[in-house]
């Protein structure tokens, strides 16, 4: 389960078992900037996935990837016409030949949260808790 909380104005705290983040939006949107926006978790998500999709096929295929970076660059000029785009470069580390590099490239794009994000549909229900009805 993952909880959010209100900390300070728009200062919200995000408890995800025993790990703790947080999230906030910028000033110009009257937040304080002091976390990463929901945007940057979802953007991250995606980078984090692809990167640990590579280490772990790299490791069970004996591909000599010592580590990889992933860098994404957001495009959201019009997300409210319903197009997000996320642009991901791979920097790939390690004596790899040509046809390993185009192996993970190809992975990369198989990680669970790329899939997710493109091909499957996700229905999200929103209730009210008890305590709202106080």
């Amino acid at each position: 389960m993952i909880n959010v909380k209100t900390e300070k104005g728009l200062l919200h705290r995000i408890e995800i078992g025993a790990h703790t983040l947080h999230t906030d939006v910028s000033e110009a949107l009257g937040g304080t900037d002091a976390a990463p926006d929901p945007h940057d978790y979802f953007d991250a998500a995606l980078g984090a996935c692809k990167a640990l999709t590579l280490s772990l096929f790299a490791k069970q295929r004996g591909i000599p990837l010592e580590s990889v970076d992933v860098q994404l660059n957001r495009d959201n000029s019009d997300e409210r016409k319903g197009m997000y785009r996320l642009n991901v470069e791979l920097d790939l580390i390690g004596p790899l030949d040509d046809a390993q590099r185009e192996q993970l490239l190809r992975i990369a794009d198989k990680c669970p949260i790329h899939k997710l994000m493109t091909s499957t549909e996700v229905e999200i229900t929103t209730l009210l808790s008890e305590r709202s009805y106080g």
